[in-house]
């Protein structure tokens, strides 16, 4: 596996070592002493989510305030645009994002670390999303920023106005939004 770091401390990109031939391929998608050897980060998953959506659907930008999660995250048909944006207040990187690229072509993870708000939008039809996650799922604790916030400007490759949830239609400003204080 090689890592890839982004502009954003802590958010990385991870790159399997892919084996292939004429019968198709062989990968090992998470091996946690070669995880923790290569990021430095000692994450202990607790839950494995699967999803599966439509071309245009834009998933985001999600975080739990309280029981924050770090994410692994893949696809495993499809392809989407994934996107990271810091939302620790005290971090030089406060209010920017990274994003890319994730396809079952490419195989590539990104590692969201807790203190971030997630979000992705989907590039094909039944694309199939991966993750996991660092602590459990807890509704109480989700907040959502908006997708489309400009004081945060992420570039998002869309064409039409994408498809979203209820719960991601009515998502607050970054200026509005609870954030990790430390």
């Amino acid at each position: 596996m090689q890592v890839v770091k982004t502009l954003i401390p802590g958010v990385l990109i991870l790159e399997p070592k892919v084996f292939g031939d004429d019968r198709g391929f062989f990968f090992e998608s998470f091996n946690q002493q070669t995880f923790q050897k290569l990021t430095g980060v000692n994450a202990h998953f607790v839950q494995d989510n699967h999803s599966k959506s439509a071309a245009n659907v834009l998933r985001g930008l999600h975080y739990q305030i309280e029981q924050a999660q770090g994410k692994l995250v893949r696809v495993t048909a499809g392809e989407v645009f994934d996107v990271a944006v810091d939302i620790r207040r005290q971090s030089a990187t406060f209010g920017k994002w990274v994003g890319g690229l994730l396809s079952a072509e490419n195989k590539r993870q990104l590692w969201i670390p807790p203190g971030f708000a997630h979000g992705f939008l989907v590039m094909r039809d039944d694309t199939e999303y991966l993750y996991k996650v660092t602590d459990y799922y807890a509704p109480q604790h989700e907040r959502c920023i908006r997708w489309d916030d400009p004081a945060i400007g992420i570039e998002w490759p869309i064409t039409q106005a994408p498809i979203l949830s209820g719960k991601d239609q009515k998502g607050v400003a970054l200026s509005q939004a609870e954030v990790f204080e430390d």
